[in-house]
């Protein structure tokens, strides 16, 4: 026993040090990355607390009210156009139990006229835009302003498209961020991914507040999906680098009342 601990903790003892030394100085192994870009505004299906869901109105919306990043899921139809929708069945937007891949652009069915917020259970939104919008028109229509997508089908090709694209962390990707973190092994491993996007914890379970700040100078972090002031608030006090919320209106007199303060 005593010649296992005289071999194996020297060197346990080093990996330890090494590890959290490159842990705060990553860049001592790693290329540093070039952000494309920081954005503190993000609003979650374009604001879909103050208009309908992933519609036009939604992000025009969303932009006017100072938005920094559009937040969008995207699907194909049968006759191959990517539109914007959250689900691929329709069944909870529109009332009709069909998928977006089995319809052509030109039978999608409209939106209910009222749509549950799926953050904000009780709370409801509606519009006067109720078309389901093609992705090509929304980069069309706000060509300067980031947009964070969700791709459901051939999500790996898009990177083989263009290397040079931001991506996020996908579920399996981040649950093995984690792995790698409570190993140690964290520092040692390339990171591709340029953002990591996180529900608020206190969303999830509202008995839960962490009362460290865990994410400051980690990544760039976007916290989801916070529709209350004070959810926006503790996602700011984490360290988050960005809000995502399905209000933009609340999120901008925040940061107006916060930016004044300061």
């Amino acid at each position: 026993m005593s010649m296992f601990l005289f071999l194996v903790l020297p060197p346990l003892g080093l990996y330890v040090l090494i590890s959290q030394y490159l842990l705060k100085n990553p860049h001592r192994l790693h290329r540093r990355k070039k952000t494309a870009f920081y954005c503190t505004h993000i609003s979650h299906r374009g604001g879909s607390g103050e208009r309908l869901e992933s519609t036009m109105e939604a992000f025009t919306h969303a932009v006017e009210e100072g938005t920094e990043m559009l937040e969008m899921d995207c699907h194909l139809t049968q006759d191959g156009h990517v539109v914007v929708s959250h689900d691929e069945n329709l069944l909870r937007q529109t009332g009709r139990d069909v998928t977006i891949s089995s319809l052509n652009l030109e039978d999608l069915p409209l939106y209910e006229e009222t749509l549950e917020v799926t953050f904000y259970a009780g709370h409801y939104s509606t519009g006067t835009d109720r078309k389901i919008a093609l992705l090509e028109d929304v980069f069309r229509k706000f060509p300067q302003i980031p947009i964070s997508i969700e791709i459901k089908e051939n999500n790996r090709q898009l990177m083989q498209e263009n290397s040079a694209m931001p991506y996020s962390f996908s579920m399996q990707r981040g649950l093995l961020l984690l792995l790698l973190f409570y190993t140690g092994l964290l520092p040692f491993v390339p990171l591709g991914e340029s953002l990591l996007q996180f529900y608020l914890p206190r969303i999830i379970n509202r008995t839960y507040i962490p009362k460290e700040n865990l994410l400051k100078k980690r990544l760039v972090v976007h916290l989801f999906v916070c529709n209350r002031e004070e959810d926006i608030q503790a996602a700011f006090e984490l360290g988050a680098t960005g809000v995502m919320t399905d209000y933009p209106a609340l999120l901008s007199n925040y940061m107006r009342a916060y930016r004044r303060q300061d």
